[in-house]
């Protein structure tokens, strides 16, 4: 059962998806129409799931499910990932390459490949302020909360010039 983003409690689990470049407006238009009827239709066991979806920046798709009533089951789970690679191919953009790190530089979304991610922080590009993007807020009260996080505060802090490396 398909219910606005905004309406949807703050203890709902939630996936983040990252498209791996920028969506074009037919694009999101094309993810909103194929995004709302899977969450209509989304179940787990027979049992609805109440269910949400928000795009942001063009680049990020977050499901959500309130797994109150029932929860989301492995199966289920499978499901939303197989939509979610089955769009990417129609659409021709990968939702599942972790390898790309979205910074918000300069007011853009920027994706840095890892392996770029030691020289970005050292050349000045990137910073501990420099915010990013939490791919990793498990429910929506995290996602609303710390959404945007500066790069000291996350994983990518082992990169930063004062960092020691291992």
């Amino acid at each position: 059962m398909f219910v606005p983003f905004d309406e949807m409690p703050a203890h709902s689990r939630i996936w983040v998806y990252q498209s791996d470049r920028p969506l074009s407006p037919d694009e999101l238009q094309t993810l909103a129409s194929s995004l709302e009827k899977f969450c209509t239709d989304w179940s787990a066991h027979g049992h609805p799931l109440k269910t949400s979806y928000c795009i942001e920046f063009s680049h990020f798709i977050i499901l959500a499910a309130d797994e109150t009533a029932a929860g989301a089951s492995g199966c289920s789970i499978d499901g939303s990932v197989r939509h979610l690679k089955s769009l990417g191919t129609q659409l021709g953009v990968d939702f599942f390459n972790r390898n790309l790190i979205p910074f918000l530089v300069d007011g853009t979304l920027s994706l840095i490949p890892i392996a770029g991610l030691r020289e970005s922080f050292a050349g000045g590009r990137l910073n501990s302020e420099t915010l990013t993007v939490n791919t990793l807020a498990a429910t929506i009260g995290a996602f609303r909360t710390s959404w945007m996080i500066p790069a000291g505060q996350t994983w990518t802090a082992r990169y930063l010039p004062s960092a020691k490396t291992a």
